[in-house]
Protein backbone atom coordinates (compact mmCIF):
# COMPACT_ATOMS: atom_id res chain seq x y z
CA UNK A 1 0.00 0.00 0.00
CA UNK A 2 1.33 3.44 -0.93
CA UNK A 3 2.36 5.58 2.03
CA UNK A 4 0.91 9.01 2.73
CA UNK A 5 3.50 11.67 3.55
CA UNK A 6 3.15 14.85 5.51
CA UNK A 7 5.54 17.70 4.69
CA UNK A 8 6.14 20.61 7.08
CA UNK A 9 8.29 23.57 6.06
CA UNK A 10 7.73 24.94 2.56
CA UNK A 11 10.60 27.39 2.27
CA UNK A 12 13.03 27.78 -0.63
CA UNK A 13 14.01 24.11 -0.38
CA UNK A 14 11.03 22.37 1.17
CA UNK A 15 8.46 23.47 -1.38
CA UNK A 16 10.49 21.84 -4.16
CA UNK A 17 11.04 18.61 -2.23
CA UNK A 18 7.33 18.38 -1.46
CA UNK A 19 6.57 19.16 -5.10
CA UNK A 20 8.71 16.23 -6.22
CA UNK A 21 6.69 13.92 -3.96
CA UNK A 22 3.44 15.20 -5.46
CA UNK A 23 4.77 14.77 -9.00
CA UNK A 24 5.90 11.28 -8.03
CA UNK A 25 2.32 10.29 -7.34
CA UNK A 26 2.46 10.29 -3.53
CA UNK A 27 -0.40 11.47 -1.39
CA UNK A 28 1.00 14.55 0.39
CA UNK A 29 -0.39 16.70 3.21
CA UNK A 30 1.51 19.97 3.68
CA UNK A 31 1.81 22.70 6.28
CA UNK A 32 3.70 25.98 6.56
CA UNK A 33 3.29 29.04 8.77
CA UNK A 34 2.69 30.98 5.54
CA UNK A 35 -0.14 29.23 3.67
CA UNK A 36 0.80 31.13 0.51
CA UNK A 37 3.90 28.93 0.26
CA UNK A 38 1.59 25.96 -0.37
CA UNK A 39 -0.46 27.43 -3.25
CA UNK A 40 1.40 25.73 -6.10
CA UNK A 41 1.48 22.43 -4.21
CA UNK A 42 -2.26 22.54 -3.57
CA UNK A 43 -2.89 23.28 -7.24
CA UNK A 44 -0.79 20.21 -8.07
CA UNK A 45 -2.80 17.93 -5.78
CA UNK A 46 -1.41 18.26 -2.25
CA UNK A 47 -3.71 18.88 0.71
CA UNK A 48 -3.18 21.52 3.39
CA UNK A 49 -3.42 20.89 7.16
CA UNK A 50 -3.75 23.57 9.80
CA UNK A 51 -0.87 22.50 12.06
CA UNK A 52 1.76 19.76 12.56
CA UNK A 53 -0.59 17.56 14.58
CA UNK A 54 -3.19 17.64 11.83
CA UNK A 55 -0.53 16.75 9.27
CA UNK A 56 0.63 13.81 11.37
CA UNK A 57 -2.88 12.51 11.99
CA UNK A 58 -3.40 12.14 8.24
CA UNK A 59 0.02 10.68 7.36
CA UNK A 60 2.07 7.51 7.72
CA UNK A 61 5.30 9.54 7.84
CA UNK A 62 5.99 13.23 8.39
CA UNK A 63 8.87 15.06 6.72
CA UNK A 64 10.21 18.32 8.14
CA UNK A 65 12.46 20.84 6.41
CA UNK A 66 13.03 23.64 8.91
CA UNK A 67 15.62 26.35 9.66
CA UNK A 68 17.01 25.32 13.06
CA UNK A 69 17.06 22.60 15.74
CA UNK A 70 14.92 24.81 17.96
CA UNK A 71 12.18 25.02 15.33
CA UNK A 72 12.42 21.29 14.60
CA UNK A 73 11.94 20.48 18.28
CA UNK A 74 8.98 22.81 18.61
CA UNK A 75 7.26 21.30 15.56
CA UNK A 76 7.96 17.80 16.89
CA UNK A 77 6.98 18.25 20.55
CA UNK A 78 4.71 21.29 20.67
CA UNK A 79 1.15 21.40 21.93
CA UNK A 80 -0.08 20.65 18.40
CA UNK A 81 3.12 18.93 17.35
CA UNK A 82 3.91 15.89 15.23
CA UNK A 83 4.12 13.52 18.19
CA UNK A 84 0.56 14.39 19.19
CA UNK A 85 -0.75 13.11 15.86
CA UNK A 86 1.56 10.47 14.40
CA UNK A 87 0.48 6.89 14.96
CA UNK A 88 2.78 4.60 17.01
CA UNK A 89 5.28 3.05 14.61
CA UNK A 90 5.07 6.04 12.27
CA UNK A 91 8.18 7.72 10.90
CA UNK A 92 9.50 11.23 11.34
CA UNK A 93 11.91 12.17 8.53
CA UNK A 94 14.04 15.22 9.33
CA UNK A 95 15.46 16.86 6.20
CA UNK A 96 16.82 19.92 8.01
CA UNK A 97 20.56 20.21 8.60
CA UNK A 98 21.13 19.55 12.31
CA UNK A 99 24.06 18.77 14.57
CA UNK A 100 24.64 15.06 15.22
CA UNK A 101 23.90 15.35 18.95
CA UNK A 102 20.66 17.21 18.21
CA UNK A 103 19.62 14.45 15.81
CA UNK A 104 20.28 11.79 18.44
CA UNK A 105 18.51 13.78 21.16
CA UNK A 106 15.43 14.42 19.05
CA UNK A 107 15.48 10.83 17.83
CA UNK A 108 15.25 9.62 21.43
CA UNK A 109 12.36 11.98 22.14
CA UNK A 110 10.54 10.54 19.12
CA UNK A 111 11.39 6.95 20.08
CA UNK A 112 10.05 7.49 23.60
CA UNK A 113 6.74 8.45 21.97
CA UNK A 114 6.73 5.35 19.74
CA UNK A 115 7.89 7.17 16.59
CA UNK A 116 10.96 6.16 14.57
CA UNK A 117 13.25 8.76 13.03
CA UNK A 118 15.23 9.04 9.83
CA UNK A 119 17.45 12.00 9.01
CA UNK A 120 17.78 12.88 5.34
CA UNK A 121 19.54 16.19 4.71
CA UNK A 122 20.06 17.12 1.06
CA UNK A 123 22.90 18.77 -0.83
CA UNK A 124 23.43 20.23 -4.27
CA UNK A 125 21.39 23.43 -4.24
CA UNK A 126 17.78 24.54 -4.52
CA UNK A 127 17.90 24.38 -8.33
CA UNK A 128 18.53 20.62 -8.14
CA UNK A 129 15.72 20.21 -5.61
CA UNK A 130 13.42 21.95 -8.11
CA UNK A 131 14.27 19.41 -10.81
CA UNK A 132 14.17 16.38 -8.49
CA UNK A 133 17.90 15.80 -8.93
CA UNK A 134 19.26 16.79 -5.51
CA UNK A 135 21.49 14.42 -3.52
CA UNK A 136 19.82 12.87 -0.45
CA UNK A 137 21.90 11.60 2.49
CA UNK A 138 20.11 9.30 4.92
CA UNK A 139 20.91 8.23 8.43
CA UNK A 140 18.91 5.64 10.33
CA UNK A 141 17.84 2.01 10.42
CA UNK A 142 18.18 0.06 7.18
CA UNK A 143 14.58 -1.20 7.19
CA UNK A 144 13.27 2.37 7.40
CA UNK A 145 15.63 3.36 4.60
CA UNK A 146 14.18 0.57 2.44
CA UNK A 147 10.60 1.49 3.34
CA UNK A 148 10.94 5.13 2.36
CA UNK A 149 13.43 4.75 -0.50
CA UNK A 150 10.77 5.32 -3.20
CA UNK A 151 9.98 8.72 -1.66
CA UNK A 152 13.67 9.65 -1.52
CA UNK A 153 14.06 8.59 -5.15
CA UNK A 154 11.17 10.87 -6.09
CA UNK A 155 12.88 13.82 -4.42
CA UNK A 156 16.48 13.19 -5.44
CA UNK A 157 18.87 11.69 -7.94
CA UNK A 158 21.74 10.22 -5.93
CA UNK A 159 20.63 8.59 -2.66
CA UNK A 160 23.16 7.58 0.02
CA UNK A 161 22.68 5.83 3.35
CA UNK A 162 25.48 7.23 5.53
CA UNK A 163 24.94 4.81 8.41
CA UNK A 164 22.98 4.95 11.66
CA UNK A 165 21.07 7.96 12.91
CA UNK A 166 23.31 11.01 13.25
CA UNK A 167 25.87 10.15 10.59
CA UNK A 168 24.03 11.86 7.74
CA UNK A 169 24.26 15.13 9.66
CA UNK A 170 28.02 14.72 10.00
CA UNK A 171 28.70 14.27 6.29
CA UNK A 172 26.12 16.91 5.31
CA UNK A 173 27.82 19.51 7.49
CA UNK A 174 31.15 18.50 5.97
CA UNK A 175 29.82 19.08 2.43
CA UNK A 176 28.44 22.50 3.43
CA UNK A 177 31.75 23.41 5.08
CA UNK A 178 33.54 22.66 1.82
CA UNK A 179 30.99 24.65 -0.18
CA UNK A 180 31.46 27.77 1.97
CA UNK A 181 35.26 27.52 1.73
CA UNK A 182 34.99 27.09 -2.06
CA UNK A 183 32.64 30.08 -2.26
CA UNK A 184 35.17 32.41 -0.63
CA UNK A 185 37.90 30.94 -2.84
CA UNK A 186 35.99 31.43 -6.08
CA UNK A 187 35.34 35.06 -5.17
CA UNK A 188 39.05 35.63 -4.61
CA UNK A 189 39.89 33.86 -7.88
CA UNK A 190 37.43 35.92 -9.91
CA UNK A 191 38.68 39.14 -8.32
CA UNK A 192 42.29 38.22 -9.14
CA UNK A 193 41.23 37.54 -12.72
CA UNK A 194 39.50 40.90 -13.07
CA UNK A 195 42.33 42.84 -11.45
CA UNK A 196 44.74 40.94 -13.69
CA UNK A 197 42.96 42.14 -16.82
CA UNK A 198 41.12 38.91 -17.65
CA UNK A 199 37.62 39.14 -19.13
CA UNK A 200 35.41 37.66 -16.41
CA UNK A 201 33.41 35.47 -18.79
CA UNK A 202 36.67 34.04 -20.10
CA UNK A 203 37.98 33.71 -16.56
CA UNK A 204 34.87 31.86 -15.39
CA UNK A 205 35.03 29.43 -18.31
CA UNK A 206 38.76 28.80 -18.04
CA UNK A 207 38.48 28.08 -14.29
CA UNK A 208 35.50 25.82 -15.01
CA UNK A 209 37.67 23.80 -17.41
CA UNK A 210 40.66 23.70 -15.06
CA UNK A 211 41.94 21.61 -12.17
CA UNK A 212 40.84 24.46 -9.89
CA UNK A 213 37.18 24.05 -10.76
CA UNK A 214 34.49 23.31 -8.15
CA UNK A 215 30.75 22.71 -8.12
CA UNK A 216 30.42 26.03 -6.26
CA UNK A 217 32.33 27.89 -8.95
CA UNK A 218 30.09 26.38 -11.65
CA UNK A 219 26.88 27.29 -9.83
CA UNK A 220 27.25 30.15 -7.35
CA UNK A 221 29.90 31.74 -9.50
CA UNK A 222 27.18 32.44 -12.07
CA UNK A 223 24.86 34.37 -9.75
CA UNK A 224 27.86 36.31 -8.40
CA UNK A 225 28.76 37.37 -11.93
CA UNK A 226 25.11 38.25 -12.55
CA UNK A 227 25.02 40.36 -9.36
CA UNK A 228 21.85 38.79 -7.94
CA UNK A 229 23.82 36.52 -5.58
CA UNK A 230 20.59 34.52 -5.40
CA UNK A 231 21.45 30.98 -4.37
CA UNK A 232 18.34 30.66 -2.14
CA UNK A 233 20.53 30.07 0.93
CA UNK A 234 21.00 32.71 3.63
CA UNK A 235 23.88 34.05 5.70
CA UNK A 236 22.16 32.84 8.88
CA UNK A 237 22.09 29.28 7.56
CA UNK A 238 25.73 29.46 6.49
CA UNK A 239 26.84 30.67 9.92
CA UNK A 240 24.75 27.94 11.56
CA UNK A 241 26.26 25.16 9.45
CA UNK A 242 29.83 26.40 9.83
CA UNK A 243 29.23 26.51 13.57
CA UNK A 244 28.21 22.85 13.42
CA UNK A 245 31.41 22.06 11.49
CA UNK A 246 33.60 23.77 14.08
CA UNK A 247 31.74 21.83 16.78
CA UNK A 248 32.60 18.58 15.03
CA UNK A 249 36.21 19.73 14.84
CA UNK A 250 36.29 20.17 18.61
CA UNK A 251 34.47 16.91 19.28
CA UNK A 252 36.61 14.84 16.91
CA UNK A 253 39.93 16.55 17.63
CA UNK A 254 40.41 17.85 14.08
CA UNK A 255 41.91 21.33 13.57
CA UNK A 256 39.83 23.20 10.98
CA UNK A 257 41.86 26.24 10.00
CA UNK A 258 40.05 26.97 6.73
CA UNK A 259 36.60 26.41 8.22
CA UNK A 260 37.46 28.69 11.15
CA UNK A 261 38.51 31.44 8.76
CA UNK A 262 35.39 30.89 6.66
CA UNK A 263 33.12 31.21 9.70
CA UNK A 264 34.68 34.54 10.68
CA UNK A 265 34.32 35.79 7.10
CA UNK A 266 30.64 34.83 7.02
CA UNK A 267 30.07 36.47 10.42
CA UNK A 268 31.51 39.70 8.98
CA UNK A 269 29.34 39.36 5.89
CA UNK A 270 26.23 38.75 8.00
CA UNK A 271 27.01 41.87 10.02
CA UNK A 272 27.44 43.87 6.82
CA UNK A 273 24.48 42.62 4.79
CA UNK A 274 22.10 40.94 7.24
CA UNK A 275 21.21 37.39 8.19
CA UNK A 276 18.62 37.11 5.41
CA UNK A 277 21.13 38.10 2.70
CA UNK A 278 22.10 35.34 0.30
CA UNK A 279 25.19 33.48 1.43
CA UNK A 280 26.87 34.19 -1.93
CA UNK A 281 27.08 37.83 -0.87
CA UNK A 282 30.07 36.87 1.24
CA UNK A 283 32.00 37.68 -1.97
CA UNK A 284 30.66 41.26 -1.78
CA UNK A 285 33.00 41.84 1.16
CA UNK A 286 35.88 41.58 -1.31
CA UNK A 287 34.08 43.68 -3.90
CA UNK A 288 33.47 46.41 -1.33
CA UNK A 289 37.04 46.25 0.00
CA UNK A 290 38.52 46.66 -3.48
CA UNK A 291 35.88 48.98 -4.90
CA UNK A 292 35.53 46.57 -7.80
CA UNK A 293 32.45 44.59 -8.84
CA UNK A 294 32.46 41.13 -10.41
CA UNK A 295 29.74 41.64 -13.02
CA UNK A 296 29.76 39.98 -16.41
CA UNK A 297 26.99 39.76 -19.06
CA UNK A 298 24.98 36.68 -19.89
CA UNK A 299 24.88 34.97 -16.49
CA UNK A 300 21.53 34.03 -14.86
CA UNK A 301 19.98 35.77 -11.87
CA UNK A 302 18.87 32.43 -10.45
CA UNK A 303 19.90 28.87 -11.19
Amino acid sequence: MALTYGFIGLGHLGRHLAGSLVRGGFSVIVHDLDPDNAKELLAAGARFAADPQAVAEAADAVITCLPSPRVSERVLTGERGILKGLKPGGTWIEMSTLDEQEVLRLGKIAADAGVRMLESPVTGGVHLAASGEITVIIGGDSDLYDLHLPAFQAMGNQIFRAGPLGKASVIKVITNMLAFIHLIATGEALMLAKKGGIDLTDGFNIIKASSGNSFVHETEGQVILNGSYNINFTMDLAVKDLGFALGFGRDFGVPLDLASHALQTFIRARAAYGGDAWSSQVVKLLEDATGTDLRAPGFPAEL
